[in-house]
């Protein structure tokens, strides 16, 4: 690839040197300048390395939000040398990429055979009427962190603050919750 023209490389660098010297979101005409300019060469850098539409674009994006936060950061030593540190960047991840898709492929040709979906049931595992009865039947405190943890997806951390116990806490009554939850469920409450 030509090097641009020396015109090209002071207004590169005074553009990265704006970004980093502006507070953070302050200066959004020079991150759309930057990535106007560079963008379009970061995808034509994954399509020859990737060899898929989908995979340059998400490497574009990647590297091109990649390199504000490292401007904005002041990780760039010499603004002059902007290109060579968005393609170093491009580099990195696309090492990244191989290396993810080899590990997922040697994964999957060792454990594949017990990672395949298996037929999907006739019918559902569980009455939902019969999920419900026996949340009903759970205490008070485990059904609430039950449904905290669950339904509401939020961290044992703040389930503990909503209801006044430690994290701690909140996993062994979610364990015994989900335990007994389990016993209702599947019957082997009446069988013992």
């Amino acid at each position: 690839m030509e090097n641009p023209p020396v015109e090209r490389l002071e207004d590169d660098a005074a553009l990265a040197r704006r970004i980093a010297q502006a507070q953070p979101g302050r200066a959004p005409a020079a991150e759309a300048e930057l990535c106007r300019r560079l963008a379009p060469r970061v995808r034509l850098y994954g399509l020859k390395h990737l060899r898929d539409e989908h995979a340059a674009a998400d490497l574009m994006q990647q590297v091109m939000l990649m390199t504000i936060q490292k401007l904005r950061a002041g990780e760039l030593r010499d603004s002059e040398r902007l290109a060579s540190f968005v393609f170093g960047i491009c580099r990195m991840s696309v090492l990244e990429l191989r290396r993810g898709g080899l590990r997922r492929e040697q994964l999957l040709e060792r454990y594949g055979e017990d990672l395949a979906p298996a037929a999907a049931p006739a019918e559902p595992l569980f009455d939902l009427e019969r999920v419900a009865g026996c949340l009903e039947k759970l205490p008070q405190r485990e059904r609430s962190v039950l449904l905290m943890t669950f339904y509401e997806d939020r961290p044992a951390d703040e389930v503990g603050a909503q209801l006044g116990l430690s994290p701690g806490n909140v996993r062994v009554i979610r364990h015994r919750g989900l335990a007994r939850l389990r016993e209702c469920v599947t019957g082997e409450e009446a069988a013992q």
